[in-house]
């Protein structure tokens, strides 16, 4: 069985991105990138909602971006190799690589998912991160935390939840960003 792992880049103000939608604070310094890629490397599946997944999505359709550094190519690299879903009901269809449409969010079919998964699954962006932690079903929440006070947009964590974490991974980085990574401690598969 796989954990459904949240992970984000947020604000010390606990935001993704800020009131103008612009995430551009969170551009990874390569100590960072080069940890964000051993971190996803235990997953074989990402969860997407639209507007992730069509942020996500240039890490196959712009082959600039590998390009860059090699950083950049692994990362592309992973990105390719995962499988995908994404939860929309606008998109009329999804473009890349391994990747499957649905139209909700079923917190059921994901608990079949992660029953079947031999492998990890994240899950990324707020609003459905909220959706799987309102069902109960995030094991795990990594956090890496930017030096950054935005005042304001969105959320990266959900509110109306209230649940114990566990501490169970930490890294500080020369550039004053901060991983965290906790249990939750009351979620399907974690502590009682």
């Amino acid at each position: 069985m796989g954990n459904l792992i949240y992970i984000a880049n947020c604000s010390l103000d606990g935001y993704t991105a800020d009131e103008a939608g612009n995430f551009d604070w969170t551009e990874p310094a390569p100590e960072v990138h080069a940890f964000v890629n051993d971190l996803v490397l235990s997953a074989g599946t990402h969860l997407y909602g639209r507007r992730m997944y069509e942020t996500m999505a240039v890490w196959e359709t712009d082959p600039s971006l590998p390009a860059q550094s090699p950083l950049m190519a692994d990362f592309s690299r992973l990105w390719q190799a995962v499988d995908k879903v994404v939860y929309s009901r606008t998109l009329k269809r999804v473009w890349t690589g391994r990747t499957s449409l649905e139209r909700d969010f079923d917190p059921q079919a994901v608990r079949e998912l992660k029953a079947r998964a031999s492998q990890d699954i994240v899950v990324a962006g707020a609003e459905l991160a909220a959706a799987a932690f309102r069902a109960g079903l995030v094991d795990e929440c990594g956090l890496i935390l930017v030096p950054w006070l935005i005042g304001g947009g969105k959320r990266g964590l959900p509110e109306g939840v209230r649940v114990p974490l566990e501490l169970i991974d930490q890294r500080t980085f020369s550039n004053g960003v901060v991983y965290v990574r906790y249990r939750l401690q009351n979620s399907e598969g974690g502590s009682p």
